[in-house]
């Protein structure tokens, strides 16, 4: 494969990110070394590591939600194509990012609203006031989400009522809700029972079809299974990154390999 067709196939791109935190007076501490990653188009990217290894400040990195915790400091770029656009830009504006790029949580969080006004909220904060347009992006997503048909006749119903699985699907219908480029996932199924956690995956697997997607999960056999392309990262480093197969299988560097066999972690 040429390295035109590679660039063309790329969505998002790290480069040199350092990421560091102000704790209190003027020394910081750097949790991010020196990043560079490429995330594919229409590919789950799964980012695993130690904790405590930088994976879950770097995803959040993606949507600028460091910006709401004080004082921290960006160096280098993540830039997002085709656009181009740079989101650690100081001249772009943290809820334009957040509103390009979802982000679903390890614990599923819904509104305490109702399923319907859930998937709409992203949609209303844009402004869009069109009820047949709301109406069938709320349809719309809540099908790619797996959910229509369990919730379809209860669209008005408090969205805490669902069971743990079906939340979390209803997180991930309220971010698809808003078409982003960028679905980011930390941790999603770590909260669900078996059952659940495979039917996220199933979901996770579809979905990848149209949005592009970054996950961090703790868990190697999820990592392995459901993803594409795995980074795996150590205190704040990028250790090695590659096609999810070739990493598990046979890992280039010593540390990865330490890792997924369970010698430390």
């Amino acid at each position: 494969m040429t390295m035109d067709v590679m660039a063309k196939m790329i969505k998002a791109e790290v480069k040199n990110l350092t990421f560091r935190y102000f704790d209190k007076g003027p020394e910081s501490k750097v949790i991010l070394n020196s990043i560079n990653l490429p995330v594919y188009e229409n590919k789950i990217t799964a980012l695993i590591g130690p904790s405590g290894c930088g994976k879950s400040t770097l995803l959040r990195c993606f949507n600028r939600m460091h910006d709401l915790y004080g004082a921290i400091r960006y160096q280098g770029q993540i830039i997002v194509q085709p656009s181009g656009f740079d989101i650690l830009s100081q001249q772009i504006d943290p809820l334009e990012v957040r509103m390009k790029i979802g982000m679903v949580f390890q614990k599923p969080n819904p509104f305490p609203k109702s399923i319907f006004e859930n998937v709409a909220f992203g949609l209303k904060v844009r402004g869009m006031k069109k009820k047949s347009y709301i109406d069938e992006k709320v349809e719309d997503s809540l099908k790619k989400a797996g959910l229509w048909r369990e919730v379809s006749d209860r669209l008005n119903k408090p969205a805490t009522a669902l069971s743990g699985g079906q939340q979390q699907r209803l997180c991930i219908a309220r971010a698809l809700a808003t078409e982003p480029e960028l679905l980011l996932l930390d941790e999603p199924t770590s909260a669900l029972d078996p059952l659940s956690t495979a039917h996220i995956e199933e979901l996770i697997g579809e979905l990848k079809k149209t949005v592009t997607i970054l996950m961090v999960t703790h868990n190697l056999h999820q990592a392995g299974r459901a993803s594409d392309y795995t980074a795996f990262m150590y205190l704040g480093d990028l250790v090695e990154f590659g096609e999810s197969s070739q990493v598990f299988t046979n890992p280039k560097q010593e540390k990865t390999e330490n890792y997924i066999t369970g010698r430390f972690g």
